[in-house]
């Protein structure tokens, strides 16, 4: 396997594990908070500062989740619509430069995940590398525009199954070598008081094998983890058993603050054990060959091996039982860019590709077979169109 480099460093197996803050809503708006959680990641053995470029008009449709029904998901507990949350939790792009002088001043990896065509061309030249995160998997378009930015892509792929991880590899090897891929599970429930059951229940659902799934189908290709869990376990079982290269994770100052992602973040506190015990168990394994010598340090190191069994997982790459609802809110699926009439051969420009994406909706990857029919039904601004929707 050959080194990616990003930013300021090598990664792949023998290096240090790349550890990202995704710092999300968790800044709250407020340039300020997000200086100080910058300040904070220095301190806390973070090697890169993500944020998320994003406009709540191109990333989610507002009609979309007010006629959502029967879906629960961690949204469900958000104070505010789906759509004014994702409004108050969207940056300038002015921040782009500040954070980025700022990291650099720090010594820290800056990047972004980029939720719009336009967004990807406009932060790339100030960015070490793009993230895709999950739920634009199967917007292939999107995938196609970042890795012909020239920047490393880190390519999430919670809540998705192994075809359409295929799917979505093909596009972006096909323009770029410079790929990431992570196993991601894409549940965020994740709490510090959580039961042991519950946190059992969760882990179940990790697959951290799925690391070695893609290290087989894909072996010039680095993988990595991004992870909604607290504490360093899954990251162990990760680094120790799989060689994973690169860890994501939410970052917070506080646990107990309001917004929609502080409950399941790490603290700076967390997150520097979480380091310390990674640096040691890589110089650990690092002394062994043998996968039971691997395996027998990695659960010395662990401080609940039975945890780290449950998390293990099988390798086979699905949809898991606890991402049925993510799978529909997080994921785009092709809709009404303005009120379409009955009679309307449609064109580009009237669609877009926005969250959710129920059952029955089109991918992002199916808006071609839209183009040129006709509609037989008026279809309001923000709906789905579906093939359904068409003349015979």
């Amino acid at each position: 396997m050959s080194d990616l480099i990003i930013g300021r460093h090598r990664v792949g197996p023998g290096h240090p594990v790349y550890f990202i803050a995704d710092v999300a809503s968790n800044h709250g708006g407020d340039l300020g908070k997000a200086r100080e959680i910058v300040h904070a990641c220095a301190e806390s053995g973070v090697t890169a500062v993500k944020m998320q470029n994003f406009a709540a008009e191109t990333i989610v449709s507002d009609f979309g989740f007010r006629h959502l029904a029967g879906v629960k998901t961690h949204q469900a507990a958000w104070r505010q619509s789906v759509f004014d949350s994702y409004r108050a939790a969207a940056i300038p792009l002015d921040w782009t430069l500040e954070l980025k002088a700022l990291c650099d001043q720090l010594g820290l990896d800056y990047f972004t995940s980029p939720y719009s065509l336009e967004l990807v061309r406009a932060v790339a030249p100030h960015v070490c590398a793009l993230k895709l995160g999950s739920g634009d998997l199967t917007w292939h378009e999107e995938i196609g525009e970042m890795c012909r930015q020239g920047k490393p892509v880190l390519i999430a792929t919670g809540a998705s199954t192994m075809a359409e991880v295929e799917a979505a590899m093909a596009v972006a090897l096909a323009n770029s070598g410079k790929i990431l891929l992570m196993q991601c599970n894409t549940e965020y429930t994740a709490r510090v008081t959580e039961t042991r059951a519950e946190m059992l229940a969760r882990f179940r659902h990790i697959n951290l094998r799925v690391l070695e799934t893609f290290a087989r189908r894909w072996p010039g290709i680095p993988v990595g983890l991004s992870d909604h869990t607290h504490g360093a376990l899954t990251v162990l079982g990760a680094v120790g058993l799989f060689d994973c290269c690169a860890v994501e994770k939410h970052f917070t100052l506080d646990n107990t603050q309001s917004g929609q992602d502080h409950a399941f973040s790490m603290t700076p506190a967390g997150w520097k054990e979480m380091a310390q015990q990674t640096a040691a168990l890589q110089s650990a394994i690092q002394r062994v060959s043998s996968p039971d010598d691997r395996l027998r340090i990695t659960l010395a190191a662990v401080d609940d091996p039975e945890a780290l069994l449950c998390a293990l997982g099988d390798g086979t790459k699905r949809l898991e039982a606890n991402e049925t609802g993510t799978v529909i809110v997080q994921r785009r699926s092709v809709r009404a860019a303005r009120d379409l009439p009955v009679g309307q051969v449609l064109v580009e420009g009237d669609l877009m590709v926005l969250r959710p994406c129920p059952a029955d909706a089109l991918p992002p990857y199916d808006l071609p077979k839209l183009v040129g029919r006709t509609l037989g039904r008026a279809v309001p601004a923000g709906d789905c169109v579906r093939l359904t929707d068409l003349s015979l």
